[in-house]
């Protein structure tokens, strides 16, 4: 396990470094299966949180080309989560797949593949966040007006 590896896992995933180091004691130094380990610790993660109110959050717009518009709320349990780099970079990217990909229910949008990383869904990405910011989060309401 070389530094330059944990360091680029810890990257990829957010997770602290005595994770990821521990991941990789665990995968016997592979680096794929390193960051499944993580991924999955961070689902485990996601799911004890899912409960919790989510009384804080961001609210993003995006406008394209004045033809297609889309709002969109993420919420989080403090304010302090909802400014951090992950939450803010993740209420952007959702935003650009609404209204990039229209949908018609919560169900639906959460479901979809990701614009950017078809491998990964919306929910997927909430998933990670919830494990790099260690907070719950939902997705709120959204709306998509297209001309």
């Amino acid at each position: 396990m070389a530094k330059e590896d944990v360091i680029r896992l810890r990257e990829e995933t957010g997770a602290g470094v005595m994770e990821c180091k521990r991941a990789f004691e665990e995968a016997g130094g592979d680096f794929v299966k390193a960051k499944k380990i993580i991924e999955e610790k961070g689902a485990a993660k996601a799911e004890k949180r899912e409960g919790r109110e989510t009384s804080a959050g961001r609210i993003e717009a995006y406008i394209h080309n004045g033809r297609v518009g889309a709002l969109l709320e993420l919420k989080s349990e403090t304010d302090f989560a909802a400014k951090s780099e992950p939450f803010t970079e993740l209420t952007h990217n959702l935003v650009l797949q609404l209204a990039a990909m229209p949908a018609l229910n919560e169900e639906e949008f959460l479901t979809q593949a990701f614009i950017r990383d078809e491998t990964k869904t919306v929910k997927d990405l909430i998933t990670e966040v919830i494990a790099k910011v260690g907070e719950n989060v939902k997705l709120g309401k959204f709306y998509r007006i297209e001309l």
